[in-house]
């Protein structure tokens, strides 16, 4: 049995064409999801390995669909060995049923794992470059330089509970949990001095 595995990354993206070209493949039984490549813990594709029995066969669209891991590939390869099942993907023409298929798939998995490599690596110098310019990334703080003042001479002097300053302020308690640590840390250090 032909068993398809469609997977995207985010909720907002569709396995709609992937779900096409492996029904048109003849996969009798589609798994779907949507979960980064990045991750070990996706439930169908677990469910899709539990089901697989000998003769059966894994067909993805494009080896980056089953996981962006060389390791986790080659972990999933072991478990389809160990069903004496099979592995196809159909971008990049992999038919692990045939020997020049399993050392295709080692070569591809190699090189799809250098890429990401590369763009991890590639990432990491952008967000270094920005701080050097001064830009620095994530969310925007939820609480003002002024905010974070009243929060602490509020609490210090008693006025009022960090539980009741992280109502009053509408963010988390362990907003307010880490802004009192980092200005008691300040404190102290300005003591040390």
């Amino acid at each position: 049995m032909l068993l398809g595995y469609a997977r995207v990354s985010t909720t907002e993206q569709e396995t709609a064409a992937q779900v096409a070209a492996l029904k048109a493949a003849g996969c009798e039984r589609i798994y779907r999801e949507k979960a980064s490549g990045g991750r070990w813990d996706r439930p169908e594709l677990h469910r899709l390995l539990d089901q697989l029995r000998r003769g059966d066969v894994l067909v993805v669209w494009k080896l980056d669909r089953l996981s962006r891991s060389l390791r986790d590939v080659l972990t999933i390869m072991e478990r389809l060995a160990e069903a004496k099942a099979g592995f196809r993907s159909l971008t990049e023409a992999i038919d692990t049923t045939t020997p020049a298929g399993r050392m295709m798939m080692q070569m591809v998995g190699a090189f799809a794992e250098f890429e990401r490599a590369m763009l991890r690596e590639r990432t990491r110098a952008g967000l270094e470059a920005a701080r050097r310019e001064g830009r620095i990334g994530g969310r925007p703080p939820k609480l003002t330089p002024q905010q974070q003042d009243e929060i602490v001479r509020m609490v210090s002097k008693g006025r009022k509970t960090a539980a009741d300053a992280a109502r009053l302020f509408g963010v988390h308690p362990a907003t307010i949990s880490r802004l009192l640590s980092r200005a008691r840390a300040e404190a102290s250090f300005k003591r040390a001095k």
